[in-house]
């Protein structure tokens, strides 16, 4: 299985600062996530607008996401400098013996969840036995049977079947009542209400606040990486908080990166207002690694085989990018979103 194959499958996309205007050795971040440059990830395409990687000294490579290899692997061979993971993927890797360390929360609300159509007279979870849950893709599996699991009931209790994801087919499937609700995560939710078909949500609340997305690293090349990442951890967080300076510049910011995504304005709003709420931190500071959330969340990946044993979280949590990510002025920011607004709105 050749990674060089993989990574050519599509085109790296070369994500770069305005020209500075100053000459500076640029350092290449490699990075691999499952939606390169969208909107769901604001704060790539907002630091990118704002000149935060100029400012780091930073250039960022985005590698194909449409990849069967795993992303441990991008990070194992050092194809990738880090890796946007989600729970399951980073305790089976650290399960598996992968030299991986969790290094900054992308996410701390759970952008997946299970749907059922507006129109369906179920209410809850227990309500799905014996009937046929839809899964957006194959990964989609295991968080149905954490919230099966949640209520009592277990993935053998359910039929699935993978529907896709483009929206009118996550639509049809519901239009032709093929399944009883559909495990995916917010974008999908959008899709279906872009196709006409509106949703309401029946995720037990205990699986909202987990850290669905976080950056991890090679901790075999910790000493090489460091600087370069601290300054991309910093420019995110950055990035990260435009949204809570001005939302209608970060909404300005975004039409222009990925203007597909705004060809509908009301699926645009929707969607940046998913992003935001999933990207804003719930802990005080942005990325910080919540040690009881990893713990808590490793009981129900057990119960439904996704992990084998429970993981002692010191092994793989590295907190130490977390006040290098942080060490920026949140005045400064507000003042260079607006600059941006005054020279551009």
């Amino acid at each position: 299985m050749s990674i060089t194959k993989a990574i050519l499958v599509g085109s790296v996309v070369g994500m770069v600062a305005p020209a500075a205007s100053w000459a500076q050795e640029m350092t290449t971040i490699n990075l691999i996530n499952p939606l390169p440059r969208s909107t769901i990830f604001y704060p790539l395409i907002a630091r990118e607008a704002l000149g935060y990687f100029e400012e780091e000294g930073i250039e960022v490579n985005l590698l194909p996401s449409e990849t069967s290899i795993p992303y441990v692997a991008f990070l194992e061979n050092g194809q990738a400098d880090l890796a946007i993971l989600d729970p399951n993927e980073t305790l089976a890797a650290v399960t598996a013996g992968a030299s991986l360390g969790t290094i900054y929360e992308v996410n701390q609300r759970a952008p997946e969840g299970i749907a059922v159509s507006a129109a369906s007279e179920t209410q809850s979870m227990a309500e799905l036995e014996d009937t046929t849950v839809g899964l957006v893709a194959d990964r989609d599996r295991n968080f149905l049977a954490q919230a099966l699991e949640a209520e009592g009931l277990t993935i053998e209790d359910v039929d699935t079947v993978v529907v896709g994801g483009s929206g009118p087919t996550l639509a049809a499937a519901f239009r032709d009542q093929t399944v009883s609700a559909i495990s995916g995560a917010s974008s999908d939710w959008l899709a279906l209400q872009a196709n006409g078909i509106e949703v309401r949500m029946i995720t037990p609340e205990s699986l909202l606040r987990n850290p669905a997305n976080s950056f991890a690293i090679n901790t075999d090349r910790l000493d090489e990486l460091r600087d370069p990442v601290e300054g991309f951890l910093r420019a995110w967080s950055k990035g990260a908080y435009v949204a809570e300076v001005n939302r209608d510049v970060l909404a300005e910011i975004s039409r222009r990166a990925v203007p597909a995504e705004w060809e509908d304005e009301e699926f645009g709003q929707g969607f940046l207002a998913v992003a935001i709420d999933i990207t804003v931190p719930l802990t005080e500071l942005h990325g910080d690694l919540q040690l009881e959330a990893w713990e808590g969340l490793q009981p129900g990946l057990l119960k439904v085989g996704a992990i084998d044993t429970e993981i002692p979280v010191e092994t793989f949590l590295d907190d130490s990018f977390i006040a290098p990510a942080n060490d920026w002025s949140r005045e400064e920011v507000a003042a260079e979103v607006q600059a941006w607004a005054d020279e551009n709105m």
